[in-house]
This record gives C-alpha cells, structure tokens and sequence, in this order.
C-alpha cells in the first residue's frame, strides 16, 4: 500500500463514537472526519490532500493502528462547527491491517520514537513519515 506522491496521516477516533466497523459499512462514499477541534489538528487536515492515506486509529479502547483510509475530499467547512472555526476531510475506508499495531508496539519499537503518535499523544490527527508509514505496514502485515 504505497502512494509516494501523496502524503500519510494518522487519525484517532474513539471506536465507541466511531469505529472501524463503521467506517467500512460507510463504503466507497465514506464519512466527514467531523469533530476536531484542535487548531494543530486542524493545521493537519488543512495540509491533508485527496488521495493521501491515513492510519485508522482506535483510542482510548484498543489503543490501536487497525486500518487505512483515504481522503476523498479536502479540508471544508465541519457543519457539526457551530462558530465555523473549523472543518473536516472526507475518508473512506481501504483496507484492515491483517493485524492491528498496538501503541505499546510502537513506543517499544526505538523506530518511531520521534513519531508523532509517542510524542502528542493527543493530538487526533498526525502526519506520519514515509519510513513510519512503511514499517507499520510491515507489523500489521501488509
């Protein structure tokens, strides 16, 4: 799963709000990534591309790296944003990871210790380099 021209992201969504299940019962049409409402996440998603791929993180239950999406749609007006401050990409789902990548693998793993996911741990929508890209491919076996 390579787009070299294209950029990689991580988003983070709590699977009892929005889960992976969901996002692919959503299909080729896919969902608003509605709902942040962090100025540097939102940074993220103003640089997010159609096209670019994202990891499908699930936090706080799972704390895990269990999918890939693609942004189908760039940075517009979020409606759920009553002050109009901030706004949403659209994904799609693309495939599962053939097994979900832990956050514990990954703080253990001294490869991505200056990856975002270790370093903002809050941060709900993260770049993600191509070398990290590529090596959490690799652990969730694709």
């Amino acid at each position: 799963m390579s787009c070299d021209s294209n950029s990689y992201w991580l988003v983070k969504t709590e699977p009892s709000a929005w889960s992976w299940t969901q996002m692919v019962t959503a299909g080729t049409a896919g969902t608003g990534w509605t709902g942040v409402r962090n100025h540097l996440a939102k940074q993220q998603m103003m640089a997010m591309k159609k096209g670019d791929l994202a990891f499908f993180y699930h936090s706080n239950v799972g704390k895990e790296i269990v999918g890939i999406v693609e942004v189908i749609a760039s940075y517009h007006p979020d409606p759920t944003d009553p002050t109009g401050k901030f706004g949403m990409v659209d994904v799609r789902a693309v495939e599962p990871l053939k097994r979900p990548v832990t956050l514990a693998e990954i703080k253990a793993d001294p490869r991505f210790a200056d990856m975002a996911l270790v370093k903002l741990t809050r941060l709900s929508v993260q770049p993600v380099s191509p070398a990290h890209w590529r090596a959490i491919l690799a652990l969730g076996g694709l």
